[in-house]
């Protein structure tokens, strides 16, 4: 599985972004996609993810600010946020959670940076 990230950018605090992932390769063995953040000196944390039935989980930082939304007949994952804060300032990086031959895999993307100017 290969996943593609893109829509990071520069944002003063308040305003909106939204963040695509597009997966290729192995996409059937994919279960869940969504993203999580890292930001210099910090873990990396879950920002949102969401199920092939379309169930969500959201990080506490963004629950109230980001929807996570999949479009699977492009093999895409989409996460809208708004009303940014400087601490949401972070690389974001894609996921793909898969079942390929009973064992569960874990790809990564290769993060996208989000900065988010006071």
């Amino acid at each position: 599985v290969q996943l593609q990230a893109s829509g990071g950018g520069l944002v003063q605090a308040g305003g909106s972004l939204r963040l695509s992932c597009v997966a290729s390769g192995n996409i059937f063995s994919i279960n869940v996609m969504g993203w999580y953040r890292q930001a210099p000196g910090k873990q990396r944390e879950l920002v949102a993810v969401i199920s092939s039935g379309g169930s969500t989980k959201y990080g506490d930082t963004v629950k109230d600010r980001s929807t996570i939304s999949r479009d699977n007949a492009k093999n895409t994952v989409y996460l809208q946020m708004n009303s940014l804060k400087p601490d949401d300032s972070a690389v974001y990086y894609c996921n793909a959670a898969t079942i390929e031959d009973g064992r569960p895999s874990a790809y990564w993307g290769q993060g996208t940076q989000v900065t988010v100017s006071s």
